[in-house]
């Protein structure tokens, strides 16, 4: 397979777009993490606090998400200096790993919204039972 520096280029608007999504998922945690807090503060509920260990584990997750993305970017910028040098084989490890770095921030992601989904089934279970 031959490789060029639009190859890896290709990634750019991918990966900066999808590290756009991961930066508006921190800031929607991080303002529902503080209104949790208040919630606790006042409630003191298992549910409130179920929920704030939750967002813990998120935020752990969303962090690494970041990081393994940009891992990811950095990888596609090196290639592109490898391929400018004239490394070929060079060049497509290194795009190789740039892609395994990008799979590994998707499969963070994924990991992430099951954790959401989680635990809005938490909040609806709560609002059926308080309903009944």
């Amino acid at each position: 397979m031959e490789i060029t520096l639009t190859t890896p280029a290709l990634l750019f608007p991918a990966i900066s777009l999808l590290l756009l999504a991961y930066t508006n998922r921190f800031l929607a945690l991080a303002s529902l993490i503080r209104s949790l807090k208040t919630r606790y503060a006042t409630t003191q509920s298992q549910l409130v606090y179920g929920q704030i260990e939750n967002l813990r584990i998120r935020l752990v997750l969303i962090r690494n998400m970041q990081a393994f993305g940009i891992a990811s970017i950095f990888g596609c910028v090196f290639c592109m200096f490898i391929l400018f040098a004239g490394y070929s084989t060079a060049g497509k490890y290194t795009f190789g790993l740039s892609l395994l770095l990008l799979m590994i921030s998707l499969a963070l992601a994924l990991r992430e919204i099951l954790i959401s989904v989680k635990a809005l089934e938490l909040e609806l279970n709560d609002l059926e039972e308080n309903a009944t």
